[in-house]
């Protein structure tokens, strides 16, 4: 496949791990030039150690996405290192599952969860927006989910939160179209991303497993134990059943690495196995 992806200016929120660090290594692999925005500088450093000492071409950006003139700032960087914004990678985000009964508990993450998955991504989309007009084309890419198809029990805000995101990416993609390419992409369950972390609930996973559920349990504590069995973790296998994380990167990079004017507006990935109802 001819390589779309080399020379490309890339800006990826949440860089510091998770899909955002995948994929900065797999574009610069590919010969674009990263920019890596996380509010842990840190790990975004990190990142960026990783892409140079492969001879790839990062920089890190200390963003917090839950402001616009921060992530302006992420945007004029890579303008600045590249010479411009080619994609925009709004990948940042946070996972709080929990019923409306563990409000207590859950509604400070609730509040964090509402300011980064939906006005992170729209400081993304409008931070990048004038550069890629300007430039007469440009590639958004935001990461949804499956929670977003549907409202399920356990995932009331942050359902709605990666709906939200469906909705500003179908709505820009049509205001646009010409001009900026957007894709969606909706991962579903990826447990060694680190999105767990953010849970608050772990009983509310329930409703996007429904049935599942024991099964779903059982096979996460054989995993911790490692006694699962090896052949339903290879993709090779038909009966794949955790999803890893590269297969979400890769789905990305495809994404980006189409000619000019052919763009992937939605793509869904899942292990063939996987235990997920949505």
């Amino acid at each position: 496949m001819t390589n779309h992806v080399a020379g490309k200016s890339i800006v990826i929120t949440g860089a510091g791990g998770g899909f955002g660090r995948l994929v900065a290594h797999k574009a610069a692999a590919l010969g674009a030039a990263i920019t890596c925005g996380d509010i842990d500088i840190a790990a975004a450093q990190a990142t960026v150690d990783a892409v140079t000492s492969a001879g790839g071409a990062a920089i890190a950006v200390e963003t917090d996405v839950r402001s616009l003139s921060a992530v302006k700032a992420l945007v004029a960087a890579a303008v600045a290192a590249h010479g411009g914004i080619d994609v925009m990678i709004n990948n940042a985000g946070i996972m709080p599952l929990a019923f409306f009964s563990d409000h207590e508990a859950a509604y400070d993450a609730w509040e964090r969860c509402i300011d980064i998955n939906i006005k992170g991504v729209l400081n993304g989309m409008v931070a990048a927006y004038d550069p890629m007009i300007a430039a007469g084309h440009g590639q958004i890419v935001n990461l949804s989910s499956i929670y977003g198809n549907f409202p399920v029990i356990g995932a009331a805000v942050y359902g709605a939160s990666k709906s939200a995101v469906n909705f500003l990416s179908e709505s820009l993609r049509v205001e646009s179209r010409g001009k900026i390419k957007v894709t969606t992409i909706k991962p579903t369950g990826v447990p060694a991303t680190g999105l767990g972390g953010s849970v608050v609930n772990q009983a509310a996973s329930i409703g996007i497993l429904a049935h599942n559920t024991p099964d779903f349990m059982d096979m996460v504590g054989q995993m911790g134990a490692g006694t699962f069995p090896a052949e339903r973790l290879n993709p090779d296998a038909m009966d794949y059943a955790s999803l890893a994380p590269e297969h979400i990167a890769d789905a990305i990079i495809h994404a980006i690495n189409q000619p000019l004017g052919v763009s992937i507006s939605e793509m869904t990935v899942r292990a063939a196995g996987d235990h997920f109802v949505l």
